[in-house]
């Protein structure tokens, strides 16, 4: 389904280590919330604040190595023949040292006709910045500069780890309600008072709404998201000029509204990544990034 390869490698990873924390837990008796009595809240919301806080912090350490995979990203040579190459880590080296990075962060390309870019890593002085061919074909120097900008500044303001912080409350909330719920659930399908709650019930329930709730809770998270992306590309202004970052997503806009050309259907960017992303309708709500107008006239107002 394409709005499901949509999503973004980091929720899906997320939720799936969870999924995986939920099941080993439950698999070898380790619900020390659960009392003869019920639930006992307090321990619940423990339990879940560590585990889901634990699903997001995995998530957050394998976003290098996983998007150096699932997109082919090949590390740039500082050294590389490549003038172009060669000036797009100058690039991204000075720019990370005009923020005031202490470790400059890797640099890479990778193969597809999209025009995108994205920052990841678990910490600032161990991050990557990517390009993707197509961006470097179809942008000129300027553009470009503009785009480096604002993945510098996704690095400088810690977004990795901000984003990671939130996601792992969502993830606390997601299990504290979803074990809640699955436990009512299985108590009111008692046949009598003295019948014990229904293990298998609560468990089906519990791990259906683990997917439920972390859906409806990738909603918040995409929001901080679009709000982060305003900050980036505030900061991306900032580092690389007002200019040359309103012509970055001006260039983008036109391309996109070009048509599906510069997209890959054999190889799905990854939206929470991407500086840019195009979405309608409900999964508006999903995108991880706001429309490109928006972020244009906000850059056009905004002091600097």
């Amino acid at each position: 389904m394409v709005w499901f390869k949509r999503i973004s490698l980091f929720l899906v990873v997320n939720v799936l280590v969870m999924m995986t924390i939920s099941i080993v837990t439950n698999l070898l008796g380790l619900r020390g919330y659960m009392t003869p009595y019920g639930i006992d809240y307090g321990q619940l919301m423990a339990f879940c604040l560590i585990w889901g806080m634990a699903g997001s912090l995995v998530s957050l350490m394998l976003s290098k190595v996983m998007a150096k995979w699932m997109m082919g990203v090949k590390i740039i040579d500082p050294n590389v023949s490549d003038p172009r190459l060669r000036e797009l880590v100058s690039m991204v080296y000075r720019l990370a040292d005009q923020a005031g990075l202490s470790s400059r962060p890797e640099v890479g390309v990778y193969e597809s006709p999209e025009v995108n870019a994205f920052a990841t890593g678990p910490t600032k002085s161990n991050a990557l910045v990517a390009v993707s061919t197509g961006l470097l074909q179809r942008m000129n120097r300027d553009e470009v500069e503009g785009v480096i900008g604002h993945e510098i500044a996704h690095v400088a303001n810690g977004d990795m780890v901000t984003m990671t912080l939130i996601q792992g409350i969502i993830n606390a909330f997601v299990m504290f309600f979803a074990r809640i719920i699955g436990y009512a659930v299985a108590n009111a399908m008692r046949s009598n008072d003295n019948e014990r709650p229904s293990y298998m019930v609560q468990t089906i329930v519990t791990f259906a709404l683990d997917i439920l709730l972390s859906l409806l809770g990738s909603i918040v998270v995409a929001w901080f998201s679009r709000w982060r992306e305003f900050r980036a590309d505030r900061g991306g202004a900032q580092l690389a000029g007002r200019g040359k970052m309103i012509a970055a997503l001006e260039s983008l806009k036109a391309l996109h509204n070009a048509g599906p050309q510069y997209e890959s259907e054999n190889q799905e960017a990854i939206a929470a990544l991407k500086i840019s992303s195009r979405r309608g309708g409900f999964l508006a709500l999903l995108s991880t990034h706001p429309d490109l107008d928006d972020r244009i006239a906000a850059l056009r107002a905004a002091q600097l």
